[in-house]
């Protein structure tokens, strides 16, 4: 059976989800082996691609939605959610 996970993560960062918070999410996606897919407006892309993460160019404030399926979901969707609460490690 597959493990589902779900969660939701608001945007903190000023300049939104640009290329060096997207590079840390990308990264931090890498290391689980589940699917991972964040939703925005009506874009659904890969977490582990920076391509996809870019194009939702999400702002500050956008509420992002996390799926993952697989053995380690929950763990990856905990991951992305601590991660975003510390802005992505970026600081102005």
């Amino acid at each position: 059976m597959k493990h589902k996970a779900r969660g939701v993560f608001v945007i903190l960062n000023e300049k939104g989800l640009h290329t060096r918070p997207s590079t840390e999410l990308v990264r931090l996606a890498a290391k689980y082996r589940s699917q991972i897919q964040l939703s925005y407006r009506s874009y659904v892309v890969n977490a582990k691609s920076l391509l996809g993460i870019l194009m939702l160019a999400a702002e500050r404030g956008a509420k992002i939605v996390i799926d993952a399926i697989g053995e380690d979901a929950e763990d990856a969707v905990r991951g992305i959610l601590q991660l975003a609460q510390s802005r992505f490690y970026v600081k102005y």
